[in-house]
């Protein structure tokens, strides 16, 4: 059968926002996935937020799942959630790591984006690995790891699962100004649109872009859509 991609994720504490911020976050992901969809045509691509909390995505061509999993965390880690104090320590997880995700190429038995089906390995193993990591309910919450992938080729996932790991790393340091840049040189805008976007010095998106490792980030991006490709 031919290989497919699919995300599985979740907000990281989500339930300590307020309700203007749950609904302010959810609009941001919802206008993300809608203009992914336009970005990759509504029959390649399909993306939907569950529950607030969990969002789902599958694609015809499964090169592209790295580079939207980068999207979305840097997407997220750059939005202004201000938040408040009565869960800190868990308002603090969301502000350093956003969202957790996992990313798998695999098969899929049915795949209908104007339906919003999605059923098969692919969506399996992302969705597995997502559940595995839930945290909800628990006090004291370490999280070292929101990256993830799988593939139904061991050796594929032998390959990408440190790539994933690594970059995971790095943007877990990355400030909000930082994923900005990063998110913008992913949707394909130079240093130039994006200083002109933010009303900044090209000089300071460069400092932003270079602090945040984008090099590595384009490298691994290149590397995961060649091989998967």
């Amino acid at each position: 059968m031919i290989n497919r991609g699919t995300i599985s994720g979740d907000i990281i504490s989500y339930t300590s926002l307020s309700v203007n911020d749950k609904r302010r976050l959810e609009e941001a992901i919802q206008g993300l996935l809608s203009e992914l969809r336009h970005q990759l045509g509504k029959d390649n691509f399909l993306g939907r937020l569950v529950q607030g909390d969990h969002i789902e995505c599958a694609f015809v061509a499964p090169q592209q799942v790295l580079r939207t999993v980068l999207l979305l965390k840097t997407y997220i880690k750059s939005l202004d959630i201000p938040g408040g104090s009565a869960k800190e320590k868990r308002l603090r997880l969301f502000r350093e790591h956003g969202i957790r995700l996992a990313a798998a190429v695999a098969p899929l038995d049915a795949f209908d984006p104007e339906a919003g089906i999605i059923d098969g390995e692919a969506i399996q193993l992302s969705g597995r690995t997502i559940q595995s990591q839930d945290t909800s309910g628990k006090q004291n919450i370490i999280i070292k790891k929101t990256l993830f992938f799988r593939a139904s080729e061991p050796e594929t996932e032998e390959h990408f699962e440190p790539v994933f790991a690594l970059l995971d790393t790095l943007l877990s340091k990355c400030t909000a100004k930082q994923c900005q840049v990063v998110y913008l040189k992913l949707m394909g805008w130079d240093e130039g649109a994006i200083a002109k976007r933010l009303n900044k010095y090209r000089s300071t998106i460069n400092e932003h872009s270079t602090a945040a490792g984008w090099h590595s980030i384009q490298t691994a991006v290149e590397h995961f859509e060649n091989r998967i490709r």
